[in-house]
């Protein structure tokens, strides 16, 4: 049975996605421990006070901390790695430290999994790292890279590591639905830019696709799903149809539309119905694998304006209202 008896480490497991990934699994599987792995100790004992489950541990610690991740991993099938240094500005007002989490701290997470006998790595990944324009988004597909790559060095013997990138979580910590739910008490929303798109994506269904994902990975596939975009004034007339909007212009590192597969990631790319999922290039990777599925189209391009899936207003309210964020 899936996840029967495994043990279960995530980094960052405190954050919003650790949080809910936590409590699907043991609600719904019968591991034998879930490891939290964070650097907040506030956040580990609310967490720990509210979910009260003896399967779960908790390990204070930071993913630069290399001795520290392998203490962790030890006895470990599958680890989830979701820590990050994630807020645009701040990495790009603090390049080097979102480096030393984002990047280095992966390569920690890779040389600990392998030297523990991990069985299943999955990371993370963020639309901002396809074709990125900001350090947030180049420091995750360094990342991305990182842990493709590793399969070559476990060398079929070690685990096998596989990427998940999808858009923004909505209602999560840093979301702009929580800003916006504050500021439309003033009267007025500031927005950046009235064309501004975005991917969505709910908690739950991050979580599932990740669980999805651990039990799809051959190792080396970066998996994204197939998720709706809106703009930001359905967005504003969704949650604010009475508030003025102030432009107050895109912020560095912004871009005006999110792009989850580009043109040239589209050559290797398999469209499998409810997600896709793109091939690593290297020589390791046996095409046959994926043999099912269908290859995009040449010039395909998967980016939140030119995304069929597209929320009205409408769909947006009935989406915020399910998540009591109305």
């Amino acid at each position: 049975m899936f996840l029967e008896g495994q043990s279960i480490l995530i980094t960052g497991g405190t954050g919003s996605f650790g949080r809910a990934f936590v409590k699907r699994v043991l609600e719904r599987y019968d591991p034998r421990r879930v490891i939290v792995y964070s650097r907040d100790e506030l956040k580990q004992y609310e967490m720990a006070e509210q979910l009260k489950d003896k399967r779960l541990r908790f390990f204070l610690g930071d993913v630069r901390d290399l001795n520290r991740l392998q203490r962790a991993m030890t006895g470990v099938q599958v680890v989830i790695h979701a820590a990050a240094l994630k807020q645009v500005p701040a990495a790009e007002y603090n390049p080097f430290e979102c480096i030393k989490t984002n990047v280095l701290g992966a390569q920690n997470v890779i040389e600990a999994a392998l030297d523990a006998g991990v069985e299943k790595v999955v990371a993370l990944s963020t639309d901002k790292a396809a074709n990125p324009i900001n350090l947030y988004g180049a420091t995750k597909l360094c990342s991305d890279k990182l842990f493709v790559a590793a399969n070559a060095y476990a060398g079929g013997r070690g685990p096998i590591m596989s990427v998940v990138r999808y858009g923004n979580v909505v209602g999560s910590r840093g979301s702009v639905v929580p800003f916006f739910l504050k500021a439309r008490k003033n009267g007025v929303l500031p927005i950046t830019d009235p064309r501004m798109t975005r991917f969505w994506i709910t908690l739950d269904q991050g979580v599932d696709f990740v669980l999805e994902s651990i039990r799809r990975m051959h190792g080396g596939e970066l998996f994204v799903p197939k998720i709706p975009s809106t703009d930001i004034m359905t967005l504003v007339e969704a949650l604010a149809p009475n508030c003025k909007t102030e432009v107050i212009g895109i912020r560095p590192g912004e871009k005006l539309h999110e792009l989850m597969i580009s043109e040239d990631d589209a050559r290797r790319t398999r469209d499998m119905g409810t997600h896709y999922v793109l091939q690593p290039q290297q020589p390791w990777w046996d095409d046959g694998v994926l043999s099912v599925g269908q290859s995009v189209p040449d010039g395909f391009s998967y980016r939140s304006d030119n995304n069929p899936d597209r929320l009205g207003v409408q769909d947006v309210k009935d989406l915020l209202a399910s998540l009591g964020l109305n």
